[in-house]
């Protein structure tokens, strides 16, 4: 089953990283590093990708604004397939945003049901 793992930031959390030490990102990237290389070895990643700040969103719509109104953004996120919801909801626990903010697993949908 394919899960996709949606990873959120909020203003605080992009102070938090930005006022860390040089050492404390590099160990924050030490985490994706070492979690991506067990993934790719047990064959459940199939993407990640961190995503550019809001501000340089653009959005079609038929509504008014560039942005969504929420405080929260779409930082990042891993495309997964695995064996099970209980191992995506293991996975998506191992994501440093997981300790301080959201990170939200959904079964990737085909058009006429889940991706098997």
């Amino acid at each position: 089953m394919k899960y996709v793992v949606l990873i959120y930031g909020n203003p605080e959390s992009r102070a938090a990283w930005e006022g860390m030490s040089d050492e404390q990102r590099a160990a924050g990237l030490a985490c994706y590093q070492q979690l991506n290389d067990e993934l790719d070895a047990s064959g459940e990643r199939i993407v990640s990708e961190r995503l550019a700040f809001p501000e340089l969103t653009k959005r079609v719509s038929a509504t008014d604004g560039p942005f969504a109104e929420a405080k929260e953004f779409l930082a990042g996120f891993y495309l997964l397939d695995c064996e099970s919801e209980e191992r995506a909801l293991e996975i998506a626990r191992r994501i440093p945003e997981a300790s301080f903010g959201v990170v939200e697993v959904r079964p990737v949908m085909g058009l006429h049901g889940p991706e098997l």
